[in-house]
């Protein structure tokens, strides 16, 4: 179990849920000093409001902490993940329900993460008594993959290369038994190619990640991530803004490994393999160019519109690499688009499929997990904005319009699947929320895992 849950015989201060609808309720098992003292504070039951209540002595006798009323549509689940940040250090439980009491010990847990490679972080040393009815077990796999997916993703370009993300992968691989599979050089550029391309201008030598897990003849599960550990945008280079935070590009390939180590962990009846094409894409005489024609894996030739579409080309190989073996299931995760930060905001990842039944699924999921998504369609009439005079297909769409949309359109034309889900992902939470700290997110994964758990446990 993770280290910030405590089991149910530990001596634990009670946190106390108030809204203003049931705020007399809440409080009514406080004696009379306390309540007098919550009355003298003037606490009131407001959403990230919190009180520490002493007992006669001085010493901490409750938390009272305030949410939205439960008919609020903008209630916040992960609320009660602010307090982990705001509790003196000692053991807590939960006195009474919030919204989600599942939910809101998995945010609690969340909101304890500090990224300290750098930095000694602050102490709090605050743990929380896993509440009746909820799997800790099953918690602590969360957490840790979120951890993964945050250490990996906040971690600077100088030290997450592709070697280095290598070496991540490695780490999972050996501790769940994984075989391991890495293509690099000669071999790299003669299966595939664009993965090759994209990494030629860097330094740091371009790699693909192939591992695998379970036995054959269970279900085949397949993640891709895009793993660029750092984008400048190639010869048709990024804007200073634009480049700042590129250290987080290869959040897709950080989350497929933590989905992997929540199916590994708790051992779910497929066949798990996790595909990664590795590379920096950076510039040098040796970087590809725009109007370049490369002859991809799946043998479909694509001339290079623009050098910093650099994620859909190497994500082209891998899936070609992943459709191969037949999966029943292919799902791919790449921070790919600013269409669709415009379109849907940080928060909100779009994914793309063609099987309805699938969709339903993940939204369902995604709504009982609080890991939101929202389906956009694979719109095959804007294929032609993909078009070529020279190629079989361009990496970019002509008009500068529906970009999420026809970054996934070019995927799909390397995917022979009987499923696909594509998400473009943005891998970060651009200013601290309770349970979700400033700096890198894992995106998408608690709802996947929720759905593959529901269908191979």
């Amino acid at each position: 179990m993770h280290p910030i849950f405590a089991g149910a015989g530990e001596q634990a201060v009670p946190i106390l849920f108030a809204t203003a609808a049931n705020f007399a309720q809440a409080t009514q098992g406080l004696d009379a000093r306390a309540r007098a003292f919550v009355q003298a504070a003037g606490f009131e039951a407001k959403a990230g409001k919190h009180l520490l209540v002493p007992d006669g002595e001085g010493k901490l006798s409750a938390v009272l902490f305030g949410l939205e009323d439960a008919d609020d549509p903008a209630r916040d689940l992960f609320r009660p993940g602010a307090l982990a940040g705001l509790l003196p250090a000692g053991t807590y439980r939960f006195a009474n329900a919030p919204h989600d009491t599942r939910l809101a010990a998995l945010a609690f847990a969340l909101g304890s993460y500090q990224f300290s490679r750098y930095r000694k972080p602050q102490e709090r040393n605050v743990r929380l008594v896993v509440p009746d009815g909820v799997d800790g077990e099953d918690l602590s796999r969360i957490v840790e993959s979120v951890t993964l997916t945050r250490d990996l993703t906040n971690t600077p370009s100088n030290d997450m290369g592709p070697a280095e993300l290598e070496a991540a992968a490695r780490a999972l691989a050996e501790r769940h038994g994984m075989a391991v599979q890495v293509t690099s050089g000669a071999d790299l550029a003669k299966n595939f190619p664009l993965v090759a391309a994209v990494g030629a201008g860097s330094a740091r030598q371009p790699r693909l990640i192939d591992l695998a897990w379970g036995k054959d003849s269970e279900p085949k599960i397949t993640l891709v991530g895009k793993g660029v550990c750092f984008d400048t945008g190639g010869l048709d280079i990024k804007t200073e803004a634009g480049m700042l935070n590129m250290k987080k590009d290869m959040g897709g390939a950080a989350t497929a490994l933590a989905l992997g180590h929540m199916i590994m962990a708790r051992k779910l009846k497929v066949r798990l393999r996790i595909v990664i094409p590795a590379v920096e894409n950076s510039i040098s005489g040796a970087s590809f160019r725009p109007r370049d024609v490369y002859r991809s894996r799946k043998g479909i030739t694509v001339e290079i519109g623009n050098t910093d579409a650099e994620g859909r080309l190497i994500l082209a190989d891998a899936l070609a690499l992943a459709s191969e073996d037949d999966p029943a299931l292919i799902i791919d995760f790449a921070t790919l688009t600013g269409a669709a930060r415009v379109a849907l905001g940080p928060d909100v990842p779009p994914f793309f499929t063609d099987d309805d039944a699938l969709a339903g699924e993940l939204t369902a999921a995604a709504a009982a997990e609080f890991d939101p998504v929202w389906r956009m369609p694979l719109w095959r009439p804007y294929e032609s904005m993909l078009d070529s005079k020279v190629a079989d297909i361009n990496n970019v769409a002509t008009g500068g319009q529906g970009g999420a949309i026809t970054a996934a359109l070019f995927l799909r034309r390397f995917v022979d699947a009987r499923s696909w889900l594509h998400f473009d992902i943005f891998a970060w939470t651009p200013a601290a929320r309770p349970g979700r700290p400033e700096g890198a997110e894992l995106q998408t994964a608690r709802a996947l895992y929720a759905l593959l758990k529901a269908r191979y446990s």
